[in-house]
């Protein structure tokens, strides 16, 4: 067992997760543009499934799932002040530890969903965490993780580097890799994209920039005898329990 006192990173530990704006409320709205863009699309028709977020903050990707008419889910995190945010808001988000709460849990869930980046976690960390969501999902269900994207050349070593409490980066085949490594199936990597405030013009210039920076570094990963195809900041991975 993996105690949650244990864990490496102290500053920004892996079962909190902050990347709020100022205005916290705000950041309501805006996410959900980002989550409804990225993620809501992998997860179950099902409206009665049964949902784990994980180092959920405010409960951004909670109040998302609501929207959309999800209703059996539970939010966790580990910082009082970040939960009090969801709690104001009737969302069903409570405080605890990761860690623990996968020990103890025994009602299997449909989806988990990891809002904290892995690479919060050292590798031996990695491996037992996803053995953990791996245990707490029923059969067939789902995982959503993601990370710092290690094949952005612009950004794949400052976003490492970039917190002190970040301790790896991934590509496409190593985040695959160790989902699969760990019991899963069907694994496939996501880009997770940024623009998604189509109201805003500079959102259009920032996706035909990215459209020609994807195509420049597919070409010349392709060049040095590599095949990676993802190059957004970061990049997420959906598996599904055996």
């Amino acid at each position: 067992m993996l105690r949650d006192d244990d864990l490496t990173a102290k500053i920004e530990p892996f079962d909190s997760f902050w990347e709020a704006p100022t205005d916290v409320e705000r950041g309501y709205e805006r996410f959900y543009k980002f989550y409804r863009r990225n993620y809501l699309r992998h997860l179950p028709d099902d409206r009665r499934a049964r949902i784990l977020v994980i180092s959920c903050g405010p409960g951004y990707f909670v109040s998302a799932l609501q929207r959309h008419g999800y209703r059996d889910i539970i939010g966790i995190d580990s910082a009082p002040e970040k939960v009090a945010y969801a709690e104001r808001r009737g969302l069903p988000c409570r405080v605890t530890r990761a860690f623990t709460f996968l020990e103890e849990n025994d009602v299997p869930f449909d989806v988990i969903f990891g809002e904290q980046e892995i690479n919060h976690l050292t590798k031996p960390e990695i491996l037992g965490f996803l053995a953990l969501c791996r245990r707490n999902l029923r059969p067939g269900g789902t995982l959503i993780v993601h990370a710092i994207n290690g094949a952005a050349p612009l950004t794949g070593s400052e976003a490492r580097a970039g917190n002190f409490d970040h301790y790896n980066s991934f590509t496409e085949y190593s985040l695959t890799q160790v989902v699969e490594y760990c019991g899963f199936e069907n694994a496939r990597a996501l880009p997770l994209d940024l623009y998604v405030f189509y109201w805003n013009p500079l959102n259009y210039v920032g996706m035909v920039v990215h459209a020609a920076y994807t195509l420049f570094c597919r070409v010349w990963f392709r060049l040095v005898g590599k095949d990676a195809k993802i190059f957004t900041k970061k990049l997420a991975v959906v598996a599904q329990a055996p």
